[in-house]
């Protein structure tokens, strides 16, 4: 039996070195209209946010299986920021520091498991960290300044689009998020912060074709929604 386990990894644009990822950090509530659409006060509620593993991740264009085990599996845009060093207890100042680049991705979400966990008090993991429930383009590599290049998020399902945002609508920005996760749990080179979801979020089906983009990004998500294998 090997002990060693694999490497999760995404390509890092116009470079043969690939950004080795560490920790999946996501983001909830983030955006004041996603946050009323799922019927809370985004003016009274602090960051928060939870993790997927690593085998969450999923390349760009590769087939999203749906699970067996939902009947509801919603589609969450959302601006990645990659980190590049290591740091906690993250000063407001220094946020930009630790920023290697951006990406874009989707927080795939199991709905109904969702709901069920917090009728019962559960955790979310099951409805957010299945495997391949973190597809991401490759990492476009930047500072701070560069994300102002980037304008709306927009996602397109079978061609139509079903939610557009601009993460300038973030009630809390990028060094915000940097500075809170920093206070709980070191930051380490390799992570990935999702960043939240705008409003407009909605069910896939499987034979659904889901188009991800930001707007000034070179590079589109492109999620094939498919039936397991056995289905």
């Amino acid at each position: 039996m090997s002990l060693s386990s694999p490497v999760y990894t995404l390509p890092i644009t116009a470079s043969s070195d690939r950004f080795p990822v560490h920790k999946i950090i996501c983001i909830g509530r983030n955006y004041a209209e996603h946050a009323r659409e799922m019927g809370h006060d985004p003016e009274r509620e602090p960051p928060f946010f939870f993790f997927k593993p690593q085998t969450a991740l999923a390349q760009n264009g590769s087939d999203f299986i749906y699970p067996h085990f939902s009947n509801q599996v919603e589609h969450e845009i959302e601006l990645v920021v990659a980190i590049g060093k290591s740091g906690a207890n993250i000063a407001l100042a220094d946020a930009g520091d630790y920023v290697f680049g951006f990406a874009v991705g989707l927080d795939m979400t199991c709905r109904d498991r969702q709901k069920e966990a917090k009728q019962l008090g559960r955790p979310w993991e099951l409805a957010k960290g299945f495997d391949g429930s973190a597809p991401c383009t490759a990492i476009q590599p930047g500072s701070l300044a560069d994300l102002e290049n980037y304008g709306d998020l927009v996602l397109t399902r079978n061609g139509e689009t079903v939610q557009r945002g601009n993460w300038r609508e973030m009630v809390w920005s990028v060094p915000e998020l940097i500075v809170q996760v920093s206070r709980y749990f070191k930051l380490e080179a390799g992570d990935l912060i999702f960043t939240g979801t705008p409003a407009g979020v909605g069910p896939v089906q499987p034979g659904d074709e889901l188009i991800a983009r930001l707007d000034g990004f070179a590079e589109p998500l492109q999620l094939p929604v498919r039936r397991p294998p056995d289905q």
